[in-house]
């Protein structure tokens, strides 16, 4: 299920979102980024810059029209450590004198599990990450900064990615690349953890969020059936995993091409990724278990269950 998307907005043209958020569209569109990324703007005197996207002078050039006379930038927030939304952050730090704030590097955030399948080096990964990234002020799971005129409180929701943070203004909630409208979200082991994913839209529930405004496409004006859609969905992805394992052991390659028949070929390879994700979920709650050593191209089976009948 998409999320009503309707037509794309203009590259580059600061638009009025209500509530003294603006977004600009940055000139990235892609099959992995929809209409390209969203760069917020909040505030009237001295700005928040959320996400402010990839380094291309182009888009910092917008950002720096949408900045009225009498306007600064104070702040520079990052979703997470991706190139189509962290790079941009130190050039427009350069000129404005903005600190960039975070919750860590690109390898922050990294559960046990996915530290060490991260250490292994047998899980490939690493799709589109920003490695160079580092924030000048780390954020807490839950620190609120007060502005000029506007207050956001940062939410640790990993799942996407291990470092992605959502934020909180008043009753909006920019949830960066972990939900979408237009699309469920890439979940590619170890950056990301389905584990953790699962959680984080569990968390957002919790919220009481009027609308989303993701990182790629519209703004979600119904978050809490997006959320049960995509909870829904992985549910449903793990059933159909499950149900390719009752035979013999299959690869990710093997179950992808199962699960996964309708998708165009050039989305398999991230399909192939969200796959191993479920599997390390599924390995986690025992219901499958690795041919051998883990790793991207193990063969998976299901776990026979130790527990005897009443």
């Amino acid at each position: 299920m998409q999320a009503t998307q309707g037509k794309s907005p203009p590259i580059g043209i600061a638009e009025d979102l209500g509530q003294d958020i603006r977004r600009i569209l940055a000139p990235n569109p892609s099959p992995m980024t929809f209409w390209g990324t969203n760069t917020y703007l909040v505030g009237t005197g001295r700005l928040a810059v959320i996400d402010p996207g990839p380094d291309d002078p182009a888009h910092l050039a917008a950002i720096l029209a949408a900045i009225a006379p009498g306007q600064s930038v104070s702040h520079i927030f990052v979703t997470h450590a991706h190139l189509d939304h962290s790079p941009l952050a130190a050039r427009l730090s350069a000129e404005t004198g903005a600190p960039v704030l975070a919750y860590g590097d690109a390898r922050a955030g990294r559960s046990a599990m996915m530290q060490h399948l991260a250490q292994s080096g047998l899980m490939g990964g690493g799709e589109g990450v920003d490695a160079d990234f580092t924030p000048d002020l780390v954020l807490c799971d839950g620190e609120r900064i007060t502005g000029d005129g506007w207050q956001i409180t940062a939410h640790w929701t990993p799942g996407h990615f291990g470092n992605h943070m959502s934020f909180e203004i008043a009753d909006s909630v920019l949830t960066g690349d972990l939900v979408m409208g237009w699309a469920s979200s890439l979940v590619s082991p170890p950056d990301g953890d389905l584990t953790d994913f699962l959680r984080s839209c569990a968390r957002l529930g919790r919220l009481s969020a009027r609308r989303f405004l993701p990182g790629h496409g519209a703004a979600i004006e119904q978050p809490k059936a997006r959320l049960d859609w995509l909870v829904a969905h992985r549910k449903a992805r793990e059933a159909a995993i499950l149900e390719t394992l009752t035979q013999v052991p299959l690869d990710t390659t093997e179950i992808t091409a199962r699960v996964y028949a309708d998708t165009p070929q050039n989305l398999l390879p991230a399909a192939r990724r969200n796959v191993l994700a479920h599997l390390i979920d599924l390995m986690q709650k025992s219901q499958v278990a690795p041919v051998g050593r883990l790793q991207a191209d193990a063969k998976f089976t299901r776990s026979q269950s130790t527990c005897s009948s009443p």
